[in-house]
C-alpha cells in the first residue's frame, strides 16, 4: 500500500526531531532550475549515522512511506526526521514530470547536533540520502560531517564534463564516475543520491552489503527503495545487490536498441544502468580501497607453524587496532539516561567465543578504563531441549557457558574495566510473540536457518537483561544504553572457522580448502548483512564489523592460507603452557586468531571450539518436526 501526497499536503510523518517537528519540504525543478521550496527547521552540520531511508521514484505521483515502514524507520532513527517531495521536469519531447520523495530518519552518534537529512546542497539541486559510517575518503578521515563529505566526492563526480555520446552512454558514464568515486570510501553504507539537473538518482550499498537497501516495483511502474520494510505479503521486496551502483534515469531519451545488454535493466518505467564496483586491483583504479573478493591459491609450504610470533598473528593484531579505533572512540555519550551508573557507550554480541572476546579485549585497550563495556550474551528456552522452564534453561546453553567462561577470563586480564555481563534470557513465550515481527524485519530472508539466527540478533541487540548484583546475590534488571554494538561477523569466512573448512580440507586438501573458502569469501557481500543491519537496528542500535574492515579483508585474502589456518598440524592437546610460541594445543581453524588470543593473555578462549549462533543460543530448532535449516518459513 502506498499513499500519495497532494500538491498542498504536508507530510503526517510523526515528529521524531529534538529541533523542531518534521516536515514535507516540496522542491519543483526545471532543467532551468526553478525552485518553489518550504521553508524548515535548519539543523547544524555534524558527522551522524542516518539509519532510515525511503525514496519512491514515480510518473504518477508523489509515494510516501505507509505508516507501517514509517514506524520501522523511525524505530531505526529516533532523534529527527524529514521528508522531501521533488519533482523533474525535463524539456525533452515526450519526458514527462517524476515525482521523487526522499524521507530519511536519523541515529545521531557523533556530537550534540544532528545534520539535516536528506542532506542538499546549496543551490538544492542535488539531494544525498546517506545510511553509513565513512571511517575514510580518500585515505583520510572526512573533517566535520561525513555526509557532507560524501554528498561532495558525488557533487564532484557528477559534476564531470562528458563527451558528447546517447542517453545509455551517459548514464554509463555518469555512474562510471559516481563508482569511481565511492570507490575512495572505506566504510559501510547504504545510498540513494538525486541530480536533477540531470535528471538522475544514483543508489548503492558497500562492497560487502553492511547496511540494508530494499527495492520494489508497484503495479503502475514505480520503484520504491527503503532501508526496511513491513513485510507485507501483497509487497514483496528484493535486495539492493551489493555489486556496484545504480543509475536510473528519469527521463525517456530513446536509449540503444540493445536493450539486453548487462548494464542495463528496466526496472518499471525506468531504466537502469549498472556499473560494477571499481576494485583495487585495476591498474587505473590506484585510488580504490576496494578489495576484490579473490583468495590467494599459494598453497606453498610455511616455513614455521603458525604461533604467537609468526609474522601473520602481528600483521593481524595490528590491522585489527587499526580497525577498532575508529568504531569504538569518540562515540558520544549516551541519550535519556537515569540511572546512577557509570552509562555505557559500546556494547559486543557476546557468546564468548573467540571472534568477540578478541574484540573485547582489544577494545579494552584503545578506551579509557573508567569506561564500562557492556557484553550482551542471549540464551534461549528451547522446548525440545528444555522441560524445565526455570533459570537452568538459560545457563545450561552453551553460548551462557562460555560466555560466563570468557566472562571470567576478561575480568583475570583486564582488571581494571568494569565488564558488565548482560545476561538475556528469552522464554519460548516470547520468542513466539516477536515471532512474526522478526520475519517481517529480515523480508526478504524466508528460511528456517535465517529466523534462528535472527532472533539470536534481535533479541541479543535489544539488549535488556539482568546483570549480577554488586556484592550481592540478586541479579539485577538491566537494559543497556550502548548504541553501537561490536560483532565479530567475518572471522569465520576470513580464517576459516566454520566445521565445513575442516570438512572440505579433510576430503580434498588444501585445494578443497581453498574452494571453501573462495565460496565464502565471494558471497560475502551477497549473504546475510542486509537482513541482520535489519533486525539489529530496529532497536536504535548500529552495529559494526571490526573484521570486515576494507585493509583488513584486503590482507584476509591476498595472504597465504598457511597464514590463517593449519589444517595439516597435529594437536598436542597435553600442553597448556602459554608460552608455546606454537600454540601446538589449539584447533587449526582460524589459528591466526586463536594465536592472537593466546598473544594476549586469554588461553582458554584460545582453545575455544566454534560453534554457530544458532546453536550456541539454542534458537535453532524450537519447534518438533523435521524441517532443515534451508526450509522456507510457512
Amino acid at each position: 500500500p502506498v499513499q500519495a501526497a497532494g500538491d498542498r499536503q504536508r507530510s503526517k510523518l510523526p515528529s521524531t526531531s529534538k529541533s523542531g517537528p518534521s516536515s514535507a519540504r516540496r522542491v519543483l525543478l526545471h532543467l532551468a532550475p526553478h525552485h518553489k521550496h518550504q521553508h524548515f527547521t535548519s539543523w547544524a552540520g555534524r558527522k551522524l549515522v542516518m539509519c532510515g531511508i525511503f525514496c519512491s521514484i514515480s510518473r504518477h505521483k508523489h509515494i510516501q512511506p505507509p505508516a507501517s515502514i514509517q514506524t520501522l524507520l523511525q524505530a531505526r532513527g529516533p532523534d529527527a526526521s524529514d521528508t522531501l517531495l521533488l519533482e523533474c521536469c525535463c524539456s525533452e519531447p515526450g519526458d514527462e514530470t517524476t515525482y521523487v520523495t526522499c524521507h530519511s530518519t536519523v541515529l545521531s552518534l557523533r556530537g550534540s547536533v544532528t545534520t539535516q537529512q536528506p542532506y542538499q546542497g546549496g543551490d538544492k539541486t542535488r539531494t544525498l540520502c546517506w545510511n553509513g559510517e565513512a571511517w575514510a575518503i580518500r585515505g583520510h578521515r572526512p573533517d566535520g560531517n561525513d555526509t557532507a563529505s560524501v554528498y561532495d566526492l558525488l557533487n564532484d563526480a557528477v559534476s564531470q564534463d562528458l563527451p558528447r555520446m546517447d542517453c545509455r552512454g551517459e548514464s554509463l558514464a555518469a555512474a562510471q564516475n559516481v563508482s569511481q568515486a565511492f570507490s575512495q570510501v572505506a566504510g559501510p553504507y547504504a545510498f540513494v543520491f538525486l541530480d536533477q539537473s540531470a535528471s538522475k538518482v544514483w543508489l548503492g550499498r558497500d562492497f560487502l552489503g553492511r547496511r540494508s537497501l530494499l527495492y520494489r516495483i508497484t503495479n503502475d511502474g514505480a520503484i520504491l527503495l527503503s532501508s526496511v520494510t513491513d513485510g507485507s505479503a501483497a509487497a514483496s521486496w528484493t535486495e539492493v545487490e551489493a555489486d556496484g551502483v545504480y543509475c536510473i534515469d528519469l527521463s525517456q531519451r530513446a536509449y540503444s536498441r540493445d536493450t539486453n545488454a548487462s548494464d542495463l535493466q528496466r526496472w518499471g518505467d525506468f531504466f537502469v544502468t549498472k556499473v560494477p564496483s571499481a576494485y583495487n586491483d585495476i591498474e587505473r583504479q590506484a585510488d580504490s580501497v576496494l578489495p576484490r573478493l579473490s583468495l590467494c591459491r599459494d598453497v606453498s609450504s610455511p616455513t614455521a607453524p603458525l604461533g604467537v610470533h609468526s609474522v601473520a598473528v602481528t600483521r593481524l593484531e595490528r590491522l585489527l587496532r587499526e580497525s577498532l579505533i575508529p568504531r569504538v572512540l569518540d562515540i558520544p555519550e549516551p541519550p535519556g539516561c537515569s540511572s546512577l551508573r557509570p552509562r555505557s557507550k559500546l556494547a559486543i554480541l557476546f557468546s564468548g567465543g573467540l571472534d568477540c572476546t578478541v574484540l573485547a579485549r582489544l577494545s579494552h585497550e584503545s578506551l579509557p578504563s573508567s569506561e564500562p563495556i557492556d557484553l550482551l550474551n542471549v540464551a534461549f528456552q528451547n522446548p525440545r531441549v528444555h522441560k524445565d522452564k526455570g533459570d537452568a534453561a538459560y545457563e545450561l546453553c552453551p553460548d551462557r557457558i562460555t560466555g560466563r567462561a570468557s566472562h571470567a577470563e576478561l575480568q583475570e586480564v583486564c582488571s581494571g574495566r568494569k565488564w558488565r555481563f548482560v545476561a538475556i534470557d528469552i522464554p519460548y513465550a516470547e520468542t513466539q510473540e516477536h515471532r512474526q515481527h522478526v520475519i517481517d524485519l529480515m523480508h526478504p530472508h524466508n528460511t528456517e536457518m535465517d529466523l534462528s539466527i535472527a532472533f539470536a540478533l534481535y533479541f541479543a541487540a535489544r539488549g535488556s537483561g539482568k546483570l549480577d548484583g554488586d556484592g550481592s546475590a540478586e541479579a539485577l534488571t538491566y537494559t543497556t544504553s550502548a548504541r553501537v554494538l561490536l560483532s565479530g561477523l567475518g572471522a569465520d569466512e576470513l580464517f576459516a572457522g566454520y566445521t565445513r573448512h575442516a570438512t572440505a580440507y579433510n576430503r580434498h586438501g588444501l585445494d578443497g580448502l581453498l574452494d571453501e573458502l573462495d565460496l565464502d569469501i565471494g558471497r560475502l557481500g551477497r549473504r546475510n548483512l542486509g537482513r541482520d543491519d535489519r533486525v539489529i537496528s530496529h532497536w536504535s542500535r548500529e552495529v559494526r564489523f571490526p573484521f570486515l574492515d576494507e585493509k583488513l579483508v584486503g590482507w584476509a585474502v591476498t595472504a597465504p592460507v598457511t597464514d590463517k589456518c593449519d589444517f595439516g598440524a597435529k594437536l598436542d592437546l597435553g600442553n597448556d603452557e602459554a608460552a608455546d610460541d606454537s600454540c601446538s594445543s589449539i584447533e587449526p581453524g582460524k589459528k591466526v586468531l586463536r594465536c592472537l588470543a593466546w598473544k594476549l593473555g586469554m588461553i582458554k578462549v584460545a582453545k575455544e571450539k566454534k560453534r554457530a549462533i544458532q546453536f550456541g543460543a539454542r534458537t535453532a530448532k524450537m519447534e518438533t518436526g523435521r524441517s532443515k535449516g534451508t526450509t522456507l518459513l510457512s
